[in-house]
């Protein structure tokens, strides 16, 4: 399975050698090490954790630094599960670069998108707000009664929508397509808009 890690740059748009142009976002990628091949006789399961970016040896713990041991100084470790009864085609330090996505490949795209902070249910929920007649008083973006008798025994139910904090979870966005790839500069160019703003690591996924 072909998996790849970057950071989001920006979105720019890209004219084909037909003339068409297609809105995409530019990720940041590079070689991505593999650091650790997970069995599910010694881990529990089949998995290849990879390691992406540097970051500064003095900021990072010495488990991390024995666990991967001479392959560098990571700032990301990922791993990738493999299904049941698949062997992985990879050892430790091996390599995998941007090459091994092509121009019209179809994939998947996971990343932790923008975080809004505490927000209102108008914002959060899209709820209307109330009335605006006579006798509203500051009620333009409230809830409403979240209770009753008659809905939940006088108590608030569960999953009930309210206020609270949005965004900052993680989104897949499948079915997009590898529009361009630059391997002179390891940048991956996908069709459309992805999660996450500038600097978010990115998970690009291959069928």
């Amino acid at each position: 399975m072909r998996f790849i890690l970057g950071e989001k740059l920006a979105m720019t748009q890209i004219f084909t050698e037909d003339g068409v142009v297609h809105p995409v976002t530019a990720v940041q990628s590079g070689q991505m090490t593999v650091v650790q091949v997970k069995n599910k006789k010694k881990d529990g399961y089949d998995a290849i954790q990879y390691g992406f970016g540097d970051r500064n040896e003095k900021n990072i713990n010495k488990a991390q630094i024995g666990h991967a041991k001479t392959l560098g100084n990571f700032r990301y470790y990922r791993e990738e599960r493999l299904p049941d009864g698949t062997e992985a085609t990879v050892t430790t330090g091996d390599t995998v670069n941007p090459e091994v996505f092509n121009v019209g490949d179809i994939v998947e795209v996971s990343a932790i998108s923008k975080g809004k902070g505490f927000q209102g249910v108008v914002k959060r929920h899209k709820f209307e707000g109330g009335r605006r007649s006579h006798g509203q008083k500051h009620s333009e973006r409230e809830a409403g009664s979240i209770g009753g008798a008659a809905h939940g025994g006088g108590r608030v139910r569960l999953g009930k929508r309210m206020p609270g904090r949005m965004g900052y979870d993680r989104v897949t966005v499948k079915n997009l397509k590898i529009v361009a790839v630059d391997t002179d500069t390891n940048q991956i160019f996908v069709s459309g808009a992805i999660p996450g703003r500038r600097g978010t690591l990115i998970e690009i996924k291959g069928r």
